[in-house]
């Protein structure tokens, strides 16, 4: 299977001291999904990032990144003189993180200005994008976007869509409801977080989440309700599944998106609903036990292995 993941990669300030002691790395919501999705399926499906960043020597070490996580680069475009965007990010002694954005003007702002470069998504059999994807662009892109992924239901591909909410993207709340909902209406496998959802439509809880999605077409995906673990969109599971909560907590950082790329690699590799959300559910117990979005390849086996726990 090919599968494009579309978003913005973003250069990552991690303060770990109180003396602005800081580590650098590369995430993003979709690149974190990409990355974590990769991992959790065998080598000959294709995992792709869709996306934009420049020709400096941060945008070489990023698309290096990628590369050794085994995320195939040849549809990331390279801007001529833009770059890639930054957030600072810091950590509360409950792992719960706040950041800081430097994103105005990046490269990936103008991955789709050209609509010729959205067509090499019709040769995937899944796409995977998020709020902050469509946040990011130009309402003529949008609707390019929108157009093309129509094209690859169409065809039997499968449109994923999480709807990351970040208020400060989006013009007004009425404009973010619109085009959140369009992208509801087109998906085929959603996994919002409950927070997200209530904060963009007033949801008071997850069973309205989970109508109001399920008015909109969506029949299948996983709402993540934090510790709580995730309950199903359309058929799933049980209201006595019980997902366990990480027995410790560092760094909530892609939780979800962790959580996304376990759950899309179980249900490419064909698991049930259920067993993909425990998937999830373990992968994001592993990242959360760790600090940065992405945990090293070299401690993911280990992480995984403490995430599972008992929470599978």
């Amino acid at each position: 299977m090919k599968i494009a993941c579309i978003g913005e990669a973003m250069v990552e300030v991690a303060l770990i001291g109180p003396n602005g002691a800081a580590k650098v790395g590369f995430a993003g919501d979709v690149l974190n999904t990409a990355i974590y999705l990769r991992r959790a399926l065998p080598a000959p499906h294709e995992v792709a990032f869709v996306s934009m960043i420049g020709r400096d020597s941060l945008s070489d070490q990023m698309a290096a990144f990628m590369k050794a996580e085994g995320i195939s680069t040849a549809h990331l475009a390279r801007h001529p003189t833009l770059v890639p965007g930054l957030y600072t990010i810091a950590t509360d002694p409950a792992g719960e993180r706040s950041f800081a954005y430097w994103r105005d003007t990046s490269a990936a702002r103008q991955m789709f200005t050209d609509p010729a470069a959205i067509q090499p998504l019709l040769g995937f059999d899944l796409v995977y994008l998020s709020a902050i994807t469509l946040a990011i662009l130009p309402d003529p892109a949008r609707q390019a976007l929108f157009a093309v992924l129509a094209q690859v239901r169409a065809k039997g591909g499968r449109v994923v869509f999480d709807s990351n909410h970040r208020p400060r993207l989006w013009p007004d709340l009425a404009t973010a409801q619109r085009v959140v909902k369009q992208a509801w209406r087109g998906c085929d496998v959603g996994l919002p977080s409950l927070d997200d959802e209530m904060a963009l439509f007033g949801d008071a809880d997850a069973a309205q989440v989970q109508a109001r999605l399920l008015g909109w077409g969506v029949r299948q995906g996983a709402l993540k309700c934090g510790h709580l673990g995730p309950v199903a969109l359309g058929a799933g599971w049980g209201k006595d599944v019980h997902f366990a909560p990480a027995p410790t907590v560092v760094d909530t950082t892609a939780a979800g998106d962790s959580f996304n790329g376990g759950y899309l690699g179980a249900l490419v590799s064909g698991a049930t609903p259920l067993d993909a959300a425990k998937a999830g559910h373990a992968f994001a117990r592993a990242v959360v036990q760790h600090r940065g979005a992405i945990v090293p390849r070299a401690d993911w086996g280990k992480a995984l292995a403490v995430g599972v726990g008992d929470g599978r």
